[in-house]
């Protein structure tokens, strides 16, 4: 265990921004799978009002470094294609 003043501090640091992360990639995560689950029951309306709410969330954790951009990126490029396969050919 560390004994100096500001190891302790950056102990005490690193534990609450860690709580953070994971909160902030749980929810990630969330809203990935409801978007998901709509897609499955092939609910078009409500996957068109979820995407943009995804993409910010996705966004924001790549922002935060909870996730690489490029991870980001394929997110959200995978969930476009996957709602672009479920809209009716025009």
């Amino acid at each position: 265990m560390a004994n100096h003043v500001s190891s302790l501090k950056r102990v005490r640091i690193t534990e609450r921004r860690t709580a953070i992360n994971k909160m902030r990639r749980s929810r990630m995560r969330t809203v990935i799978k409801a978007l998901r689950k709509a897609m499955a029951n092939k609910d078009l309306e409500l996957s068109q009002s979820l995407l943009p709410k995804t993409y910010s969330v996705v966004d924001r954790a790549a922002k935060w470094g909870i996730i690489k951009k490029n991870t980001a990126s394929r997110y959200k490029s995978r969930l476009a294609a996957r709602l672009k396969k479920l809209q009716p050919a025009a």
